[in-house]
């Protein structure tokens, strides 16, 4: 596994006297495989969050679905599909071209937990990798692998309790046909769709709502 420091971590860490608590954090609590918590984490939580980057185009993101939409597809790998979106595809673009990634899963209840992975990324558009995730037919455009180089479940304690109140309507499911959202109906918008958006007939008969 890789260090989880670099020099400028272990400056600041010399500056305010922390490498020995840095140190034993890392010998102590970092790992590769998952932890079955982190599995049960995983599996069930409706979001995460993704950091990428390629050169100065540094992204962070956020990726829902249904409990369930993360997938664990090793000891220490991943998977999730990549729904419809926004047609800028900063965080795949940014796989595409440099494949290391941070991801952030955190459950905001009364169990507070909060699991860091750093690793590589790989984006498939294979019909079996699709087909593992509902398919082309659920919207799927492609799957995220990501391959952990570490996981390190860190401290929770400025993590609020919060509780879901809705699930999103938008992660299609077997025998659900997504709802269009707002913004593809605009003007400027939705006579831009790719042709084979889902939405472009829905939202092409539509009154463009307010920007």
């Amino acid at each position: 596994m890789s260090s989880m420091y670099h020099d400028g971590m272990r400056e600041l860490q010399d500056a305010f006297d922390g490498r020995r608590v840095a140190d034993a954090l890392e010998s102590r609590r970092k790992h590769r495989e998952f932890w079955p918590e982190e599995i049960e984490l995983f599996t069930s939580v409706p979001f995460f969050f993704i950091a990428t980057a390629h050169g100065e185009a540094v992204d962070c993101s956020f990726r829902g679905g249904a409990p369930g939409f993360v997938k664990v597809a090793g000891p220490s790998a991943l998977e999730w599909p990549e729904y419809d979106g926004n047609s800028m595809y900063r965080t795949a673009g940014n796989i595409l071209r440099s494949p290391r990634i941070g991801l952030l899963f955190i459950r905001f209840d009364a169990t507070a937990n909060r699991t860091r992975l750093t690793g590589e990324a790989t984006l498939l558009r294979d019909p079996e990798a699709l087909a593992r995730h509902g398919g082309a037919a659920a919207g799927i455009k492609s799957v995220i692998r990501f391959e952990a180089d570490y996981v390190y479940p860190n401290c929770p304690r400025y993590i609020p309790e919060m509780r879901l109140v809705t699930p999103s309507p938008h992660p299609p499911a077997p025998g659900h046909a997504p709802p269009p959202p707002a913004w593809k109906a605009r003007d400027y918008i939705r006579d831009a769709l790719p042709q084979d958006d889902a939405h472009r007939a829905v939202v092409g008969s539509r009154e463009p709502p307010r920007p």
